[in-house]
């Protein structure tokens, strides 16, 4: 018995050994490539002027800053902006938001799905055991070797080992572009982190200034309150008429009238900060410890970061989380076209089952019980409709797909640093008018106002030096709170800080390449 079981084993391997053989002899497919051409800009600046390379970009009194090409992003890059309470707001909210728990939770859904996968490529082993009793009819045979009970009971155990020998590479294509899949969750969630990251900073920024705005509008209201009050003293002295005193009414009532969108504006503002925070609208928002809830960080409260990095055009591919979802896409792309083209190709089953039976539980594996199952499987697809050549041609188009958006991602990447470049340098010139317009719009206002009080001058020259105060001191406030939010975009654009770890090119030049060829499985056949 044993030497017939050795012969059968030696057969059943011998017959697998010509299956696999005889599977691997089909036509290897040629390679294709999957490489993305994208241009490099010439300097690091884009279109913004190269001086600010040179120089720091401080013009007049305003605040310098200075472009470290080639220096890398804090990780924690809003603390450049020395204010505790917005380092407290910001680590709360990449603490608490909620589209960071969900590409967190996705990200570890993708994880664990590259696990499942890799588990598909090992063999599977299968324990069983069933006991069963019955009656069976006296013109059926029975499988005992006792003819004579009708009634008995069989117990069985069994194990089952089965394999799919991955000879074309199928398997392990859908094994990276599962990985793919998850670095393309990990990209997705630190580029998550990092848009939360600034949009918190932003919220801050803009909430400082609507809160400059709607001080400055309460006292422009104050100031020609001040001037209509002196007015109505004058009309009852007949120094002015009743023209003049319309003519500031009317003046103040407008000045009035743009508060309400200015508050309308700031509870939008802190409304979307509270969603950051992963909390209700109007709940406190206790930026720091020690702060009284509600008070969030001032204009004044916020320093103007003086060293500014800037990555290399070569070097952003690698830390921009958008960039690296899109080489982590394409690298999955690439590997669907190979299991497109492995499901073309021959596939090989491998099983063997052992165990035993008997009537007695303790006898299932007394001599004679025993048993065993080799079988080996060759599966070739000969005809489906072209459904199979179909599918593979819409992998390589998914492929090319995905390399267009490579390049569009890789080269708005470039734009947003040069955008942001651009914006920084006429921020500061910008500032440095705007802080000199509010300067002498102010003083101007001043004189006017004691020209008036002296008769020298009507109620007109007072309504004009009042709207350019209140205009030059708008421009003033905007232009503070566009050199900050700026500068959050070059932060961002720059990727935050975060060294991504999905999928990246093989090198970083015009021409980026995935790490290894794939095989193109065309043929002349239609499955």
């Amino acid at each position: 018995m044993i030497r017939i079981a050795r012969i059968a084993l030696v057969q059943g391997v011998a017959v697998s050994a010509l299956m696999l053989s005889g599977a691997a002899a089909a036509k290897a497919p040629p390679p294709v490539s999957a490489s993305v051409d994208v241009p490099l800009p010439p300097s690091v600046t884009g279109n913004a002027p190269a001086r600010i390379l040179d120089a720091p970009m401080a013009p007049g009194d305003t605040a310098p800053q200075m472009i470290r090409p080639g220096a890398a992003v804090a990780k924690d890059w809003w603390h450049a902006f020395g204010s505790p309470a917005l380092d407290a707001l910001v680590e709360r909210a990449l603490a608490a938001n909620t589209d960071v728990k969900a590409a967190q939770a996705r990200l570890a859904q993708a994880q664990a799905l590259v696990g499942a996968t890799r588990g598909g490529l090992l063999p599977q082993v299968d324990a069983g055991l069933t006991s069963e009793r019955q009656r069976l009819s006296q013109t059926l045979s029975t499988p005992l070797s006792n003819p004579d009970p009708q009634v008995f009971s069989l117990h069985t155990a069994q194990v089952s080992v089965s394999y799919a020998p991955d000879l074309f590479g199928g398997g392990a294509a859908r094994l990276r572009s599962a990985k793919a899949a998850a670095a393309v969750a990990e990209a997705q969630a630190q580029g998550i982190r990092n848009l939360v990251a600034g949009n918190v900073v932003l919220a801050v920024i803009q909430n400082a200034a609507l809160n400059a705005e709607i001080a400055a509008t309460r006292e422009a209201v104050d100031n020609n309150l001040q001037v209509l009050t002196l007015l109505h003293t004058r009309e009852k002295l007949g120094a002015v008429g009743h023209a003049d005193v319309a003519a500031q009414t009317a003046a103040v009532a407008a000045i009035e009238g743009q508060m309400p969108p200015l508050l309308r504006q700031r509870g939008v503002n802190l409304a979307a900060l509270s969603v950051l925070l992963a909390q209700a609208p109007g709940a406190p928002l206790e930026s720091a410890p020690g702060q009284p809830a509600g008070q969030l960080p001032g204009l004044d409260d916020l320093t103007l970061p003086a060293d500014l990095p800037v990555a290399l055009p070569a070097d952003l591919l690698a830390v921009r989380p958008d960039v690296a979802a899109s080489a982590a896409t394409l690298e999955g792309a690439a590997a669907d076209v190979k299991v497109a083209m492995a499901a073309r190709l021959p596939q090989i089953t491998l099983s063997a089952t052992a165990g035993g039976t008997a009537e007695d539980f303790g006898r299932m594996f007394a001599s004679g019980n025993p048993f065993w199952q080799i079988l080996g499987g060759l599966v070739a697809p000969i005809f489906h409709g072209g459904t199979l050549k179909k599918q593979e041609q819409a992998a390589k188009d998914a492929l090319e797909a995905a390399k267009a958006e490579y390049k569009g991602t890789a080269l708005q990447a470039f734009a947003d640093v040069s955008n942001a470049l651009t914006a920084l340098a006429t921020d500061a010139t910008a500032l440095n008018v705007a802080e000199h317009g509010n300067q002498a719009a102010s003083q101007s206002l001043g004189f006017t106002r004691r020209q008036l009080e002296l008769g020298s001058v009507g109620t007109l020259a007072v309504l004009n030096a009042s709207a350019t105060a209140q205009t030059a001191r708008a421009q003033f406030v905007a232009a503070r709170a566009a050199r900050l939010t700026d500068t959050v975009a070059l932060f961002t654009a720059l990727g935050g800080g975060i060294r991504a770890s999905a999928v990246q090119p093989a090198a970083a030049s015009a021409a980026v390449s995935l790490p290894a060829p794939l095989s193109d499985g065309s043929d002349a056949t239609g499955r």
